[in-house]
């Protein structure tokens, strides 16, 4: 993944101009600063779901634009909202949003997802009756499932206690390990 010369607005206020930067497989990359900096427009760029003021995202040494689906088929983006139906229950929450992956997910594959990240008992529930920690093991649970290569995750520690940030640093470590990237913001 390379970044060059990205710049990005919110109205007549720039975030961020000149940012540039490059991670292969098997690293990931922290973003930090303070709320409003640009964090998660940042992230959206990278992940594609918006377009910069100026700069280019290349992936795989080949430029990207907004929406291309070259980029957003390497990308498994967990934002700071859950993206959970509140009517669904834990697994089928699940089971939809594997079922849009170009390799869906076996059953088997998901009850394990969901015992890996301590759901097994709540998955029958809707998420409605969920804590907000448990609402993101869930997405804890599509990382668990992801075979995508590059993940960006915004916030990825709000609402977890510290199993789950244990959690979550074991399967961040696998990915990195297969060769995975990651651009994580703080």
């Amino acid at each position: 993944l390379d970044v060059e010369r990205l710049a990005a607005r919110r109205g007549d206020v720039a975030l961020f101009a000149g940012l540039g930067f490059s991670i292969a497989g098997g690293e990931a990359l922290s973003v930090t600063g303070p709320n409003g900096s640009g964090k998660t427009t940042l992230l959206r760029i990278v992940a594609g779901l918006t377009t910069p003021a100026e700069g280019e995202v290349r992936w795989q040494r080949q430029a990207v634009r907004p929406f291309d689906p070259r980029i957003r088929n390497a990308v498994a983006f967990n934002g700071h909202l859950p993206a959970l139906k509140d009517e669904l229950t834990a697994q089928e929450n699940l089971e939809i949003s594997v079922a849009l992956d170009e390799h869906p997910a076996a059953a088997e594959a998901i009850a394990a997802a969901l015992e890996a990240v301590a759901l097994t008992r709540q998955k029958a529930l809707p998420v409605r009756c969920l804590s907000q920690g448990q609402r993101r093991r869930i997405g804890l649970a599509r990382l668990h499932l992801s075979q995508r290569p590059l993940w960006i995750l915004d916030e990825p520690l709000t609402a977890l206690d510290a199993d789950a940030i244990d959690l979550l640093g074991a399967l961040l470590e696998r990915h990195l390990d297969r060769g995975g990237l990651c651009v994580a913001a703080s």
